[in-house]
């Protein structure tokens, strides 16, 4: 390892030699849950205080070992991306000064299907994190209902992740009409509290369930990854039963293979039962034919079939 010394996070004064320690004590889960995935670098030369860039190509001068798959951007841009295929493969890219993983939503070996729905909780400005954890109990209750297994993580930042590992049966256009159903579902019942407006003049203070997370295309910050943040903070699984208690800043690469070592993975038994999406997918499509439209798409994607105009609310009432 090149300057294995170099300061990475200042709050703990922890180095890169300590950010690959991390990735070593977190092995086995962080190999569960991101093995064999296509992966994005978040690469901080200088350490989470400095400057950064976001890799999708491994660069020029990669060991023959290093696994890699080709990957796509919305306008067809292509470019061979790192595979978790081990720690070697993690170790690599932290030499680098990798400090975040992102990784696909697919494997390596089965592109064209989709095994992760990704429920990305977003607070909007105003919201609290007592109100994310709420939310998050819905995204729970109405998963079981449809009888779909779950599993918590927190974001790393402000927010919580939800992963439903799916039945290898969708593409990620099918994996996002699912996310757009249950988010469309949770604002029916919690409209108070929870979000399906993709425009932002429209959101509230209220927590968006961002649906587009699961685009083709997309990444999400990984389980087990460090944030490039000063204090090291760790997207971190944990059990549904810590959700009302959890401390996001307190689980940092300082603390949480303690953790790991003392409580186990939470997310041990995430492949245990693939699940099916059909009830969220039978939601959508009785939205559908209640007249719904489908939701807006970003805009770095192509206009998609029954896709409502993409323009904001406001803008479409000066131009009326």
């Amino acid at each position: 390892m090149t300057s294995p010394d170099k300061l990475f996070f200042k709050a703990g004064g922890e180095t890169k030699l300590d950010l690959a320690r991390y990735y070593e004590a977190v092995e086995e889960p962080i190999l569960r849950t991101m093995g064999g995935r296509p992966t994005m670098m978040q690469r901080f030369p200088d350490g989470a205080h400095g400057k950064s860039f976001f890799q999708k190509r491994v660069p020029k001068g990669a060991p023959e070992w290093l696994e890699t798959a080709e990957v796509s951007t919305p306008n067809g841009t292509t470019s061979n991306a790192l595979v978790v295929a081990d720690l070697a493969h993690l170790l690599w890219a932290v030499n680098l000064g990798c400090i975040g993983f992102h990784p696909w939503p697919y494997r390596a070996a089965t592109p064209e299907v989709a095994d992760e729905l990704r429920i990305d909780l977003d607070p909007s400005p105003g919201v609290t994190f007592d109100q994310v954890r709420e939310a998050a109990g819905e995204v729970r209750t109405l998963l079981e209902e449809d009888g779909i297994a779950s599993f918590v993580k927190t974001s790393g930042s402000k927010g919580l992740h939800i992963y439903v590992r799916c039945e290898p049966r969708w593409t990620s256009y099918g994996v996002r009409e699912a996310a757009v159903a249950l988010a469309r579902e949770l604002e029916r019942r919690r409209p108070d509290l929870i979000t399906a407006q993709w425009w932002k003049e429209q959101r509230g203070e209220r927590v968006f369930v961002d649906f587009n997370q699961n685009a083709p295309h997309k990444t999400v910050f990984g389980a087990w990854c460090v944030r490039p943040r000063v204090g090291g903070q760790v997207s971190t699984p944990i059990r549904w039963e810590e959700v009302p208690t959890v401390d996001l800043d307190s689980l940092t690469l300082a603390t949480v293979p303690a953790k790991l070592a003392a409580e186990g993975d939470p997310w041990a038994a995430i492949d245990d039962v693939l699940q099916s999406l059909d009830p969220l997918l039978a939601r959508y499509d009785a939205d559908i034919e209640a007249g719904l439209m489908d939701a807006p798409w970003p805009p770095v994607y192509p206009k998609m079939p029954n896709e409502p105009p993409r323009v904001a609310p406001s803008r479409a009432r000066q131009d009326g």
